[in-house]
């Protein structure tokens, strides 16, 4: 990395790659960095061993410690995640998930711990404290047995033509 520290402010940037950033109310393709600080940021990609992102958004966001406080992220992938009154249509952590008043649609982690949050599917080893679920993995089971059925159905009704 180039830089050792990077304060920005009431940008719309393409690159961002430092050490150290901090960014506030900016626009930015793709942030790369060790310590990754944004506020209020939109954001296509962010990559950082630690990232703390507040009110914002972002499509990817990788990393070894990620934090999200009211924030949106489509596809979160880290060692360990702490989501807080934030949405996440996927999650996925090697180690630990922390949901606080979040939403988040797929989750996966070796341990869950969440409070009043909720989930589509949630996947993992051990799981504690409050959670609402759409599907448990028997429901999934069931799910997807009865979707690959009527897949099946169509595509041999679709073989008659």
């Amino acid at each position: 990395m180039e830089k050792e520290m990077v304060d920005i402010e009431g940008k719309a940037l393409d690159l961002v790659e430092a050490e150290f950033i901090n960014i506030r109310q900016s626009t930015v393709r793709a942030v790369e960095g060790g310590h990754v600080e944004l506020q209020q940021v939109g954001a296509l990609s962010i990559d950082g061993e630690r990232v703390e992102v507040t009110q914002g958004a972002s499509v990817m966001m990788r990393g070894t410690n990620l934090t999200l406080n009211q924030s949106i992220c489509l596809l979160t992938a880290g060692n360990t995640t702490n989501l807080n009154f934030s949405f996440s249509p996927v999650s996925v952590s090697a180690s630990e998930t922390f949901a606080s008043k979040s939403a988040i649609g797929i989750m996966a982690a070796k341990e869950i711990t969440s409070n009043n949050s909720t989930s589509i599917l949630m996947i993992g080893r051990n799981i504690n404290g409050t959670v609402t679920t759409m599907l448990d993995w028997r429901s999934a089971l069931a799910l997807g047995a009865v979707a690959g059925g009527i897949f099946g159905l169509f595509s041999i009704f679709r073989k008659g033509r």
